[in-house]
């Protein structure tokens, strides 16, 4: 895993270290949670091409999760660049979940993130 993503508890906004003139933010967007709860979700990293050219976006990825707590069939269900799509992807295949007890039943429902890459100016002294 690389040094410039953080782990996060989910729901909480995290931003970057400010590059340049505006400060990178990817903020994860509460909505459908599933069953399962998360013990870490990872922030993906704002992609440097991106950021030059000052592009935003949105993505949606939909996956399931094991019994063991790890993501799987990560899928793109929705994006507004294709720039966003792969630190998307990466940060759910990292983030991990509460593992099942063995007498529970394991549900078959799909869990949707959805990540905003966003650009925030920053004051300068």
């Amino acid at each position: 895993m690389r040094n410039s993503r953080l782990l996060i508890a989910a729901g909480i906004m995290v931003s970057s270290v400010a590059l340049g003139q505006e400060e990178p933010i990817v903020e994860y967007v509460p909505g459908d949670e599933g069953e399962r709860k998360p013990l870490h979700t990872v922030v993906p990293v704002y992609p440097e091409k991106a950021r030059r050219a000052r592009v935003e976006g949105e993505v949606e990825v939909c996956f399931k999760v094991t019994r063991e707590g790890k993501t799987s069939r990560v899928a793109v269900r929705r994006s507004t660049n294709r720039a966003f799509e792969k630190p998307a992807r990466d940060a759910v295949r990292d983030s991990t979940y509460r593992p099942l007890p063995k007498d529970e039943e394991l549900s078959g429902m799909k869990t949707c993130r959805t990540f905003r890459f966003r650009l925030s100016p920053v004051a300068i002294d």
